[in-house]
């Protein structure tokens, strides 16, 4: 008996109605074929790389996998997508961090679209200069891990044309990912800069597949009904909401005579306002004292020792990463930053002042700054579920390693976060394709 297409499950049927409809099968092809355009430039190297010398500097080396892991192996292969697109996020962040901060920034956050794509310029040409600033950084650690140059003619002082090449290389190649990123942003489904890190992070799965023979098939179960309770966790705090309750009154002309109306809404705050940012943040700090004492770990003498103490800490822990220590400062950090970033986005959407001015209030509260101080009271409130729920996901490898031997299967939470969030957020974007074509959708 064949099934008839009421009979199909939801999701499923929804895939198919996607592909039916011409505009949004174009949409899906265009985002799958930037993505290969991606897979391919990962993997054309920078000049001068000695091969042998990159993989003794990543053996074994957990710090240098965790970066990799975001340029879906390309930092392995020391491609000209080595950096990613992270030099624009870390840009993207500078730029939403100062814009409260400076005057002239805040006053272009006001000015509605033409000043929210001033500070986008601003975005972009910030992000060559991380590119250059993080891509030294890293070379010259993978250098100092090597035992030798990894590099060839790499050296401000010594190769002043050669550094200089190299780190164009690697900035012209987070530009170009950047513009494919923006390209699926505007003719294809989904964030192109958060789709390119999905694609970079999903590219290493792959690589998983050949330590599943090592493992007993208790463990693997194990793994599994982990990855399906963390996906569940993920989605339900990337979901949860906080409806704070909003009434307005509209004016209207009818028969010469002004009538007042009532009506009723609310406000969704985010137990997650600060999505991703506090784990990018914390992690980038948390790489840099290793980085800083692996310079020192041959100096002698009590230097010696305070650089091979921070290394052991910060690298020589269980799962992969440092002792008990880092993950614990790792969890403050995380937590802290995810009440500094929610406060900052918090600031930057001024949601009293526009309830007043558009006649809104919420009931029992009065406009103006009593409501502004309620508000704030609802996101500390709120933001401390958010905050725990972010510095549990970052510490999770810590616990999977300490409980666990399946040390060869554990993908990043932090990476893990960030697919689960983007498909979240493709699936809403598809979702609202297929609803405006008046076919039914696959999220509840």
């Amino acid at each position: 008996m064949a099934v008839q297409p009421a009979q199909r499950p939801r999701l499923l049927q929804a895939m198919v109605d996607a592909f039916r409809q011409e505009d949004v099968r174009r949409k899906l092809l265009f985002t799958l074929a930037m993505l290969v355009v991606f897979r391919f430039v990962a993997h054309v190297p920078i000049p001068n790389v000695d091969r042998d010398a990159l993989e003794a500097a990543f053996e074994g080396n957990a710090l240098l996998d965790f970066v990799s892991i975001f340029s879906g192996g390309a930092l392995q292969n020391l491609s000209v997508a080595a950096l990613g697109v992270y030099p624009y996020i870390t840009a993207s962040i500078i730029i939403q961090i100062l814009t409260p901060l400076v005057p002239s920034f805040r006053a272009l956050s006001e000015e509605g679209e033409q000043g929210r794509r001033r500070l986008q310029l601003y975005t972009h040409w910030m992000a060559p200069i991380m590119a250059f600033v993080q891509g030294y950084g890293q070379i010259v650690f993978i250098n100092g891990q090597s035992g030798g140059d990894v590099v060839q003619d790499f050296g401000i002082i010594n190769h002043p044309i050669g550094t200089l090449s190299t780190l164009l290389t690697l900035a012209a190649g987070t530009m170009f990912l950047v513009w494919l990123g923006e390209l699926i942003t505007e003719n294809g489904i989904g964030n192109g800069v958060s789709v390119i890190i999905f694609g970079g992070i999903v590219a290493r799965l792959p690589a998983l597949i050949p330590s599943l023979s090592t493992q007993s098939i208790i463990a693997i179960i194990g793994f599994a009904a982990f990855a399906l309770g963390l996906i569940y966790l993920v989605v339900f705090f990337q979901e949860a909401q906080r409806r704070v309750p909003v009434q307005y009154a509209r004016s209207a002309f009818r028969g010469g005579r002004m009538y007042r109306q009532q009506g009723q809404s609310h406000i969704p705050l985010r137990v997650n306002m600060a999505g991703m940012i506090p784990l990018i943040f914390a992690f980038s700090i948390m790489i840099l004292p290793p980085i800083i004492a692996s310079y020192f770990t041959s100096a002698g003498g009590w230097v010696e020792s305070v650089a091979e103490f921070f290394v052991r800490q910060f690298q020589g822990g269980r799962g992969g990463g440092g002792t008990g220590w880092y993950w614990a400062i790792l969890f403050a950090m995380v937590v802290g930053f995810t009440f500094f970033y929610t406060m900052v986005q918090y600031q930057q959407q001024q949601i009293a002042k526009n309830l007043q001015r558009q006649g809104a209030f919420i009931p029992g509260i009065r406009p103006g700054a009593p409501t502004e101080a309620y508000l704030q009271r609802v996101v500390t409130r709120i933001t401390w579920a958010g905050a725990f729920f972010l510095g549990f996901v970052a510490i999770l490898p810590f616990f999977i390693g300490l409980l666990t031997d399946v040390r060869a299967l554990t993908v990043s939470t932090t990476g893990f976060l960030i697919v689960v969030a983007v498909v979240l957020d493709t699936m809403k974007q598809l979702e609202a394709q297929l609803l405006m074509r008046n076919y039914e959708g696959f999220i509840r």
